[in-house]
């Protein structure tokens, strides 16, 4: 009578089940015991869907390690029902509406390819310095959450400075049982305000799931990027579009399948369980096309475009920050729609993209700032040239204003440099006025590249190209010389192009 006692905790964990299985399997108390037998057919029912449902807690997104600085780090996780999406779903038909309006049909997603479904269940964080697993830290079992596409955010403290973290996310299916999912993965905290050290990292722009150049891994600039060994990447926006077909994504439920099968794909997955990461958002991935503060895409309000977003990457407080890597690199990651002033209104000191609070912080940051190399990292172009017919950043006529002004203050402090996304080729470029340099990362793939010519290339160019691939920016030194090297890459890992610049010794 020895397995009735567990009867009443069939739920109480994995290894219960397992002695469970065992004791029905190994012994002859079925047989011997007319009460057992009249229990077991329903007992069974219980605990293999207990069973079941432990299997069917997986992490297909793997997990997003972001805003580290050098103590803390963000641990995004989320809970699925498949371990992979599913390959052999079926593709979404053509649609030939852009409209706001909503789709006609109501899929089931579960059966669309790519799908990666979420799943109730608790997840937790195991973490330690690299070689000494022996200092693990865990945190508390905590609830993925239903209305934020079962996911949870863990925020890791008292970090040590310029150390590798080993991390383990485990999954359950519910309270008290045991892990049956973990993901592991690894991260470098930023070295200390004074330490010198070497740092590496990479910026990307631009990339959709149909746009991908390996239809089964995703796209090969993670596969590159990961061999890289960098500190931390950047993703300057642009991270997927919920107004390109495949579906078109007017409603959260098709926004949010967009994000979870990018991320289910293998290269972008093992890419960020093992390297930092920093998102900035622009238009795509908050409704629409070009977009300000009070635009909608079907259902997709201006307010659950930036929830949905915050839901889906590792985030702290504010969309803007700044964050120190070490005694010779600081940068600043600015937020480009949350403050802006409508496209349509006419330019002047009124009209704005970054707003005067984010404007203000960003101008009081870097005149604070000593870090010997200064990079801003911006969702769009600021010195540009962009296309005559567009109106959406300061490289554009309709915020010329501004645009002058922050140039105006960049081109003033030395040793600083400008990364930009949301433009679909590579470039660098020189205000003639105020001198201020751009580098523009172009899209994630050779498919993406384009919206312009290599005919179009101007005074204002060192370097134009109309192809697919990455940015890195190094900083080291030699013979305590500092010197920054920022190169564009192609898809397959090499240079396209390369700067290097150096300033005095003792800096």
């Amino acid at each position: 009578m020895a397995c009735l006692s567990f009867l009443n905790n069939v739920a109480n964990g994995t290894a219960l089940r397992r002695v469970l299985l065992d004791c029905f399997t190994k012994s002859n108390l079925l047989l011997k015991n007319p009460i057992m037998k009249y229990l077991f057919p329903g007992f069974l029912l219980i605990l293999f869907s207990q069973l079941a449902s432990a299997e069917s807690i997986h992490m297909a997104n793997g997990i997003k390690i972001g805003e580290v600085n050098s103590s803390s780090a963000i641990i995004w996780t989320r809970l699925t029902k498949t371990a992979d999406r599913n390959i052999d779903g079926k593709p979404f038909p053509k649609e030939k509406s852009r409209k706001d309006t909503l789709p006609k049909k109501n899929y089931d997603l579960e059966k669309m390819e790519g799908a990666a479904l979420g799943v109730a269940g608790e997840v937790r964080v195991r973490y330690w310095p690299d070689g000494k697993k022996d200092a693990a830290q865990n945190t508390a079992w905590t609830a993925v959450d239903p209305e934020k596409d079962f996911t949870h955010q863990f925020q890791l403290r008292e970090l040590n400075p310029g150390a590798v973290y080993r991390v383990v996310v485990d999954g359950r299916a519910q309270e008290k049982s045991e892990a049956t999912t973990a993901v592991a993965g690894s991260f470098k905290t930023a070295p200390g305000r004074e330490e010198i050290a070497p740092i590496r990292f990479a910026v990307v722009t631009c990339q959709d799931y149909p746009r991908r150049d390996d239809k089964l891994n995703g796209h090969k600039i993670y596969k590159e990027m990961l061999e890289e060994k960098l500190n931390f990447f950047v993703h300057a926006g642009d991270i997927l579009y919920y107004d390109k077909p495949g579906p078109y994504a007017k409603t959260p439920a098709l926004a949010r399948f967009k994000w979870n099968r990018l991320y289910a794909l293998p290269y972008l997955r093992n890419f960020h369980n093992n390297t930092s990461s920093y998102f900035i958002k622009d238009d795509h991935e908050t409704v629409k096309n070009d977009s300000w503060p009070g635009a909608s895409y079907g259902e997709i309000t201006w307010e659950k475009g930036l929830a949905m977003f915050r839901e889906q990457v590792p985030m702290g407080e504010k969309t803007y920050r700044t964050v120190r890597w070490g005694k010779d690199l600081q940068i600043w990651l600015v937020e480009g729609r949350d403050f802006r002033s409508a496209n349509t209104d006419p330019d002047g000191p009124n009209k704005t993209i970054w707003g005067a609070e984010q404007k203000q912080w960003f101008y009081d940051t870097v005149k604070a700032s000593d870090a010997t190399f200064k990079v801003l990292i911006s969702p769009t172009a600021i010195v540009g040239p962009d296309r005559d017919n567009k109106n959406d950043n300061h490289a554009n006529a309709g915020f010329k204003h501004e645009g002058d002004e922050i140039r105006a203050f960049l081109g003033k402090q030395e040793n600083m440099y400008v990364i930009c996304g949301d433009r679909h080729w590579q470039y660098v470029s020189v205000d003639p006025v105020s001198g201020t340099r751009e580098y523009s990362v172009g899209a994630a793939s050779d498919a993406h590249a384009g919206g312009y010519s290599m005919q179009q290339k101007n005074d204002m160019h060192e370097y134009l190209k109309i192809k697919g691939g990455y940015f890195t920016v190094e900083v080291a030194r030699n013979e305590n010389v500092p010197s920054i090297t920022l190169t564009h890459h192609g898809v397959d890992g090499s240079a396209y192009h390369e700067d290097v610049f150096k300033v005095k010794s003792g800096k």
